[in-house]
């Protein structure tokens, strides 16, 4: 069976996967095993669909790796012309119908290739979180690069910034607005905390900008306190949103933004700062080395330029085992705005059959 990566691709942007993905994960292994006898395919506990093609064990593993799941809001699928609309079209069904035609039809001679397909990449990326190469055996050796398929308009992105998420709380002590004096006002304090945001990176040990990515940044996002009008409020709350830079972890950020804090607010007023739960790690920050082999794969293939990814990605994790690049067609905004996760998404034809055909090359070209 031939597979056309433009038939798959409108298929799956009708099949919906923003509440559930069993649909397009059925989908992905239903196409899988009808176009090869050849191809194994696996469902782990996670949720990912894992699909194999080896050669031997002594060449090199190539990982392709994206997401079926999707995001708010609905975008009905239209097809214009070269133009394909609807929820999920660029992020990332396009890059996965890319790669879906390069794993099956690039020539493998040597080493093995896994696509390996995500459940759960919007939202708490469990199943990337389960796709552990140093502790699984049934995933085969330790992958040798990664490919992860994103909007990108084919340009090769070899580094990304992270992403924590913490809460601030600043507590005070109640009393009469009337006489403000005989509490602690929780708000009050709460704004020299937000002002003290600003000096953060400014700090003798922040981490320095970074040659890829730029400096990091700390965005507060929500505030909430108070529960009278007429009363010194005991406790406000923020939520700030940190991009940040190599080699900062989540648990150093939050101990160096709680004792930043601690110092800049009234002494009568407690701060304390906590992390977002999460059942995974959070999303670091990654940079691979231009010269990796993957990157000159996709480049000698005709990839366009090398440069970060704008968002964050489950590339964190796969980037600590391998050499880790995002790659894929469409883009997270164009000239107009927002395109990813945006009512307007879409994805053109052609790049989607440029992207598998760049992907079949680089695959070749490691593996052949």
């Amino acid at each position: 069976m031939s597979f056309d990566p433009v038939d798959f691709l409108e298929t799956a942007v009708r099949t919906p996967s923003h509440e559930d993905a069993t649909g397009m994960r059925e989908l992905l292994v239903e196409t899988v095993e009808a176009a090869s006898a050849d191809v194994s395919v696996a469902v782990d506990d996670a949720g990912n669909a894992l699909a194999v093609r080896e050669a031997d064990r002594a060449g090199p593993h190539v990982v392709l790796n994206t997401h079926v799941d999707t995001v708010p809001p609905h975008v009905e699928f239209e097809r214009e012309g070269d133009v394909i609309r609807g929820r999920g079209s660029c992020d990332a069904k396009g890059p996965l119908a890319a790669m879906l035609a390069a794993f099956l039809g690039a020539e493998v001679d040597r080493g093995r290739v896994t696509l390996a397909v995500t459940p759960d990449e919007e939202t708490a990326s469990t199943g990337a979180a389960a796709l552990d190469f140093d502790a699984r055996d049934d995933l085969g050796p330790v992958p040798d690069a990664v490919v992860v398929g994103e909007p990108t308009e084919l340009d090769v992105c070899t580094a990304a910034k992270g992403r924590f998420q913490a809460a601030v709380t600043v507590g005070g002590a109640n009393a009469h607005a009337a006489e403000p004096e005989a509490g602690v006002n929780a708000v009050r304090a709460a704004a020299d905390a937000l002002a003290a945001l600003d000096s953060f990176d400014d700090r003798p040990d922040a981490p320095d900008p970074s040659d890829a990515l730029g400096a990091p940044t700390l965005v507060p996002t929500t505030v909430e306190g108070g529960t009278a009008t007429n009363q010194v409020p005991a406790d406000c709350s923020f939520v700030v949103d940190r991009r940040t830079v190599p080699p900062e972890t989540a648990d150093g950020f939050r101990a160096a933004l709680a004792d930043h804090l601690a110092e800049r607010t009234p002494s009568e007023a407690t701060v304390d700062v906590r992390l977002a739960e999460r059942e995974t790690p959070f999303l670091r920050a990654f940079e691979t080395p231009e010269d990796a082999d993957v990157v000159g794969a996709l480049r000698a293939a005709g990839a366009g330029r090398v440069r970060p990814f704008g968002a964050a990605t489950e590339a964190s994790y796969f980037a600590q085992v391998a050499p880790t690049v995002v790659f894929g067609p469409g883009a997270l905004a164009d000239d107009e705005g927002a395109v990813a996760h945006a009512p307007r998404e879409y994805v053109r034809v052609p790049q989607v059959e440029r992207a598998a055909g760049m992907l079949a090359d680089a695959l070749a070209a490691l593996c052949g």
